[in-house]
């Protein structure tokens, strides 16, 4: 006889480990199913966090660690395994690639993934000077010169956040003009700290310990040559891991899934929690927001749920 759980958490970041803190914490009979070794999701590879309350300037890998023996304090139950489809139904039904699991109601935690610019040196400097999130990370550069890469609103947006804090900001766009909104940008050429390098793109970022440089190209005269930084922010995309839930649940044209603050979806008993969700800020501390909300959700409507 098949095993039907009354809910299953789909990734083991912020908001899927909060989700199984909250939905044990409630009685819930669940399992969380992760396809990493690791549980903690993007939080394992940021060098420090130092705005989320309680914990400043703790290191990423550290708090992804304590969120996890948190749920493994409550005895919470994992898998890994790779969730290869999702079937609605009573009960719902979760494919793996260790085979098919049953739930009564879905909380859907798989993150988002930044798009990288795939040159030598950005791997190799994460989080040692290579951020995807000018949010997160701004305040560890006041006082220094720092360069953001790309074009968009997010980009946009990023530079200018940055020159609260820094002496310098280099804004780098491989087009002969911006993407970003009419008044983004005519914010961001009012101000005095900015330099718009326009047809440019990064050819490799620089350094041993710390980003020093990045060497950038003119893509209109061929010319490379260095340009001194302390970091770089890159803002050249953000991909929602939810391909396999596209046509299932309702999402934006970007592909993330559409849910209130309490993370329910068009589909009854299916639930998103995290980075997954739209929504104005992408932050560990809304993830696990989410997660929290999701679970509590979820937990009430199982209750009522007719099986």
């Amino acid at each position: 006889m098949q095993e039907i759980y009354d809910l299953i958490i789909i990734g083991s970041g912020p908001a899927g480990l909060s989700a199984a803190v909250y939905g044990m914490r409630a009685g819930l009979k669940l399992l969380v199913v992760e396809k990493n070794p690791m549980s903690g999701g993007q939080v394992l590879n940021t060098y420090e966090v130092d705005n989320y309350l309680g914990m400043p300037g703790i290191n990423g890998f550290d708090m992804g660690v304590q969120f996890r023996e948190h749920a493994d304090r409550l005895h919470t139950p994992f898998q890994e395994a790779e969730v290869t489809g999702i079937s609605d139904g009573e009960p719902k039904t979760v494919h793996t690639s260790q085979g098919d699991l049953y739930a009564k109601a879905l909380i859907l935690a798989p993150g988002a993934r930044h798009a990288h610019l795939q040159v030598p040196g950005e791997e190799e400097l994460s989080g040692m000077g290579v951020s995807y999130c000018a949010t997160c990370d701004g305040a560890f550069y006041r006082g220094r010169t720092v360069a953001v890469v790309g074009g968009g609103d997010v980009a946009l947006e990023d530079a200018i956040y940055l020159t609260r804090f820094c002496d310098k900001v280099y804004l780098i766009h491989r087009r002969d003009e911006l993407r970003g909104a009419h008044v983004l940008q005519e914010q961001l050429k009012a101000l005095e700290k900015v330099e718009i390098l326009y047809s440019h793109v990064v050819k490799e970022i620089q350094g041993q310990e710390d980003v020093t440089g990045l060497l950038v190209e003119d893509k209109k005269s061929g010319e490379q040559y260095t340009l001194p930084v302390g970091g770089v922010f890159i803002a050249v995309g953000i991909h929602p891991e939810t391909e396999l839930v596209r046509g299932m649940v309702s999402c934006d044209e970007a592909g993330y899934v559409l849910a209130g603050e309490d993370g329910a979806t068009d589909v009854p008993g299916i639930y998103v929690a995290g980075d997954a969700r739209k929504k104005p800020l992408r932050q560990i501390v809304t993830a696990v927001a989410d997660g929290a909300n999701a679970a509590t959700a979820a937990a009430v409507w199982i209750q009522t749920a007719n099986y």
